[in-house]
């Protein structure tokens, strides 16, 4: 599916949302939309997918199942506003970064950090690192530039998803990157190994290992952690291999995608 049939395709879903154009960027000499999916309800969930384009499993879940997810939704009255694809030319090209060859994930934090006697600002954490505070950045990628500054004014959401896959793993696997109290995804993760095996203990980047459960915390400045400083009650960022067949990926996505409209409707409570 090219980019273009992906737009059209998704545009047709103002028969169960509000689809807008948020910002456009220009990659390579071509002008792309950053789509955008609202629904009302009074608790509110945000939804991200697609900031790699060579991970298309979350942009194409969410284009084949927004209609049953947003029905889902609102019988638990949970708004959702959905970015279904942030690099949309990494999806059109299949490259992981923009047609610029730029990452548009993380640059979303700066934290201030203190080094060797003086204070610095740093784009992650490393694991235990305290810092003195943080910040919004907005001086990113294009598409994390015009993402930043468009939901810098916007309500923070009780729970919040970030969909992406996991090229480095030589495996079909599935794990979480995840903040705060673990008892909200111990569900999904037991519920996803039926589709996919879950990474326990495994290493899923140079030098970074998934725990026992499959989960990861890393503060590394990505939209995840944004909103976890913001205060979002729930937060995770979800990886499937992209070695599994994309059915096994769609399902873990649906696992996860109803889990957290499931979360976002408790709000505080578990």
């Amino acid at each position: 599916m090219t980019w273009d049939q992906y737009e059209a395709a998704f545009r047709q879903m103002t028969r169960v949302a509000q689809v807008q154009t948020i910002d456009e960027v220009t990659e390579a000499g071509r002008t792309y939309p950053l789509l955008a999916a609202h629904t009302d309800g009074d608790r509110q969930l945000l939804i991200t997918a697609g900031f790699h384009g060579d991970e298309i499993a979350g942009p194409l879940t969410l284009l084949e199942h927004l209609p049953e997810l947003v029905q889902y939704a609102k019988e638990r009255n949970v708004g959702m506003t959905v970015f279904p694809c942030l690099n949309p030319s990494g999806f059109h090209h299949r490259t992981r970064y923009n047609a610029s060859g730029v990452s548009p994930n993380n640059d979303f934090v700066r934290y201030e950090v203190m080094k060797e006697g003086r204070t610095q600002w740093v784009d992650a954490l490393t694991e235990g690192q305290t810092f003195e505070r943080w910040v919004p950045f907005f001086d990113g990628p294009n598409e994390t530039r015009a993402l930043a500054k468009y939901m810098h004014g916007q309500p923070t959401p009780h729970a919040m998803l970030d969909v992406h896959q996991d090229p480095w793993l030589t495996k079909r696997a599935c794990y979480a990157y995840a903040f705060g109290d673990r008892r909200a995804y111990r569900p999904l993760l037991a519920a996803s190994a039926h589709a996919l095996p879950v990474a326990m203990s495994a290493e899923v980047d140079d030098g970074l290992w998934s725990d026992a459960e499959g989960l990861i915390e890393l503060h590394d400045g990505s939209i995840s952690d944004l909103f976890w400083r913001r205060g979002t009650k729930f937060v995770a960022t979800l990886e499937t291999s992209t070695l599994a067949p994309l059915p096994a990926c769609y399902a873990v996505n649906l696992i996860w995608l109803r889990g957290f409209i499931d979360l976002a409707a408790r709000g505080a409570s578990l």
